[in-house]
């Protein structure tokens, strides 16, 4: 049975704007995977919806794809009101350079319990290279098998393993490797999978980096990096050149002018300033964006202002969680809410366990604590007439009688936990398979968990629900 597909809607503006019709560039276009999505990009002028993702192992956590359908879905939307060609594009930001956010992916094992496969980690004094230059290598045939051994056997497991395996190869980099693998996923469905990192698009974008380099950030730095002696390094200008903030390398205008024009993909633009050559790359109507990207994209107003380069709004993705059937079993019985499985582990499973105490001992208790706290509120009356300075030894008292029968509480609820070894299970599964060591499912888990378990129909159930959500925006 397919999980049960929650939405979680994100706050924001939801309204595209309009903008006339445009051709893409043939530097931009030669940086696109083919696919339905290229051809359409290429075949004139036309309107694109854009959103885009750092690449991840194994395509990174399930966002990344609702970022995707969101795209497509939204591009369909108003190519229907528009009545001309509206193209969802991927820009695949293969000049990150955080590896650590990049080398891993999550899963639920055999068990259900949350797993963890790392590529393998950068070391600290290492160069902080863009992901386009970090290979797979050797390192993803044990990822592979890690998700292969980890993970239950189903029909559907090996054509998932198929998939990320054709992409996944020793001799690709993270970054193509993402763009492959986004681009056999979702390639057929119109998603034109774009890779910035490739000279022609760096190319096209170099004239508006390089205007980058006269702007000063509230941090003191220039919007433009370049990749040098330390990896990728933000820019300061410091008189008529500019220095690299951590390895302290100097560059002339001239020389920044000379990587442009023939080593094109050493420049880069930073978070904010990314958006501003999107928009001029593209004739971008609208960006669907995660809720970082719903913060920071006003920030980027300034720059957009001083390039002269028209702002594409942010709207907001769509975001959700899947409901696989046991937790809503779990859910169901104990008449619980997604959301009480947010809170921290041992909460609920002991407000549970305290339900399950019988309703005599129960009454008991509370019996108990109720005629303690009122025989001393008695004799507090009486002593205050006799000896007001005893008022605090009296309440210590109390205090001390109230707390045995919390200790008596707590002992009957650690025995009772200790038989319901079977209910804290599921709780703890459950919980592993929405909120994910203790953050949303969606930011955490990879798509393959779910599609090993669920195949290809989890996927057209998404963008089913994707699609309706889009219409109703």
């Amino acid at each position: 049975m397919i999980p049960r597909i929650v939405a979680t809607p994100l706050a924001g503006d939801a309204r595209p704007r309009t903008l006339a019709l445009r051709r893409v560039s043939a530097d931009v276009l030669a940086a696109v995977l083919p696919g339905p999505g290229r051809d359409r990009l290429g075949a004139g002028e036309g309107l694109v919806v854009t959103t885009g993702q750092q690449p991840g192992l194994f395509t990174g956590p399930l966002y990344t794809i609702y970022k995707a359908l969101s795209t497509i879905a939204i591009a369909a939307r108003l190519e229907r009101e528009r009545g001309g060609p509206v193209v969802p594009v991927f820009w695949v930001a293969g000049d990150d350079h955080d590896f650590a956010e990049a080398n891993h992916a999550e899963f639920l094992n055999s068990g259900g319990d949350p797993a963890r496969i790392v590529l393998r980690e950068r070391p600290p004094e290492a160069p902080q290279l863009p992901l386009w230059r970090e290979r797979c290598a050797e390192d993803v045939r044990a990822a592979l098998d890690q998700l292969r051994t980890g993970t239950p056997e189903t029909e559907f497991k090996a054509a998932v393993l198929r998939w990320l395996e054709a992409a996944y190869r020793p001799d690709a980099s993270l970054s193509d490797a993402f763009a492959d693998a986004l681009n056999a996923l979702l390639g057929s469905r119109g998603l034109a999978v774009f890779k910035f990192h490739m000279p022609s698009a760096k190319r096209a974008s170099a004239p508006l980096t390089l205007k980058g380099l006269d702007l000063t950030l509230p941090d003191g730095l220039t919007p433009v990096l370049v990749e040098a002696a330390q990896g990728r390094d933000r820019l300061r200008a410091d008189g008529g050149a500019f220095v690299t903030r951590r390895s302290g390398e100097r560059f002339t205008r001239a020389a920044l002018e000379r990587l442009a024009a023939e080593q094109p993909e050493r420049l880069s633009p930073n978070v904010l300033l990314r958006p501003v050559i999107e928009a001029a790359l593209f004739p971008t109507v609208a960006y669907a964006a995660g809720p970082a990207e719903l913060e920071y994209f006003p920030e980027a107003a300034p720059l957009y202002r001083a390039l002269e380069v028209e702002a594409q709004p942010a709207v907001p993705r769509w975001s959700g969680v899947l409901v696989e059937a046991r937790v809503d079993k779990l859910l169901e019985k104990h008449a619980l809410t997604l959301q009480d499985l947010q809170g921290p582990p041992g909460a609920l499973e002991g407000r549970l366990v305290r339900e399950t105490l019988s309703g005599e001992l129960a009454g008991t208790l509370a019996a108990l604590r109720s005629g303690i706290d009122g025989d001393y509120r008695r004799l507090a009356q009486a002593v205050e007439q006799v000896d007001p300075t005893l008022r605090r030894t009296l309440e210590s008292a109390r205090n001390a009688a109230l707390a045995g029968t919390h200790d008596i509480e707590k002992k009957l609820v650690a025995s009772l936990k200790r038989t319901n070894e079977t209910l804290l299970g599921q709780i703890a599964r459950a919980r592993a398979a929405v909120f994910p060591t203790g953050r949303p499912q969606e930011r955490v888990l990879t798509l393959a968990s779910f599609s090993i378990r669920y195949g290809p129909a989890l996927l057209d159930e998404l963008a089913t629900e994707v699609a309706r959500w889009a219409d109703a925006s």
